[in-house]
């Protein structure tokens, strides 16, 4: 073949099958990432820690889908979810405005007011049980969420609100409406907050059944769970330590939290768990400093699990390359 023959025919076939060349940004577009869900328990102070790890996977580039929350799980992740900046969320820890919408009447002034708030009763009005309605709080939670992002609906990610159904005893998820609201019924502790009526159900803090959302977690439709559980782990402790007043109904509480989140725990072998150290923080503690350690303790236990949650998105990832490549 001559070489005038051949440089004919290289310029044919190039003209009529022309070379395209798939750059880098081209071949990323192309690959499929493993879609991921956030699980945050319930823990009341302790789940400022939420906090810190959210803040780490942000900077780590860790892409987030959904979140699902528990009480305060819910209350920072829905937050997060309707657009509030993480340093905003941080604040409403420290300057006490929080804790006085969720506690707007002292307890013992409260309980000394019982007899009073019981006469309506006599003249046939029956309220739902319970010391405090909660509608200053739910009303301070959507005012912060921006105007535009205070139905649950619209958020992105996307956000449910795990609570407690009264009616039937089961974990019930909120997927819509007003975020104060969802809030307010998955954080409306027993006999201190009055239930809240949502779609026929009657809800109360999610953290009695369901305190570490991993089984809603694994109905969102995504292919990775990291579960954030801020709940005190359950260590041997003295004797003595139950002569002080209020020790045994905390370790009760604890006990039954730890028992939850460990059968949630199990539920799921795609799940990665962040334990943060919230040991020494009281559920309703009011100390700012408590709230600083545990998103410090958050901080801290997301860096200590990123390279695992990387490593295993990896894999992920190129096994759903590769399962898009054979189709």
């Amino acid at each position: 073949m001559s070489k005038a023959f051949f440089y004919c025919f290289l310029c044919i076939y190039l003209t009529a099958f022309p070379v395209t060349y798939v750059g880098a940004d081209e071949l990323n577009a192309s690959t499929v990432r493993p879609k991921v869900v956030l699980a945050l328990g319930g823990g009341g102070t302790r789940g400022a820690a939420h906090i810190g790890v959210l803040r780490v996977l942000k900077e780590q580039g860790i892409q987030v889908d959904a979140i699902v929350g528990t009480s305060m799980g819910a209350l920072v992740g829905g937050l997060y979810c309707a657009g509030m900046n993480l340093d905003a969320i941080e604040q409403i820890f420290y300057h006490g405005k929080l804790a006085h919408a969720f506690d707007t009447v002292p307890i013992p002034v409260r309980l000394v007011l019982i007899p009073v708030l019981c006469i309506p009763r006599l003249f046939g009005y029956h309220p739902y049980d319970g010391l405090y309605r909660g509608n200053k709080f739910a009303n301070y939670l959507t005012s912060l969420a921006p105007p535009d992002k205070r139905h649950i609906e619209d958020f992105q990610p996307v956000f449910w609100a795990i609570a407690t159904n009264l009616v039937d005893g089961e974990p019930f998820a909120i997927k819509k409406g007003c975020i104060g609201r969802a809030i307010q019924a998955s954080s409306a502790i027993p006999q201190l907050r009055k239930p809240v009526e949502i779609d026929g159900a009657l809800l109360v803090d999610g953290g009695i059944v369901e305190n570490l959302p991993i089984e809603h977690a694994l109905k969102m439709n995504c292919d990775y769970i990291i579960a954030v559980d801020v709940d005190e782990k359950l260590d041997p402790v003295p004797l003595n330590t139950f002569r002080a007043i209020g020790s045994v109904a905390t370790r009760v509480l604890n006990i039954g939290l730890s028992r939850i989140d460990s059968y949630q725990s199990k539920l799921s072998t795609t799940a990665t768990i962040i334990h943060p150290d919230v040991c020494g923080i009281s559920l309703l503690s009011l100390d700012k400093n408590d709230a600083k350690r545990a998103v410090i303790a958050g901080e801290k236990a997301a860096r200590q699990a990123i390279p695992t949650i990387k490593q295993q998105l990896a894999e992920l990832s190129q096994q759903k390359n590769d399962q898009k490549i054979e189709q």
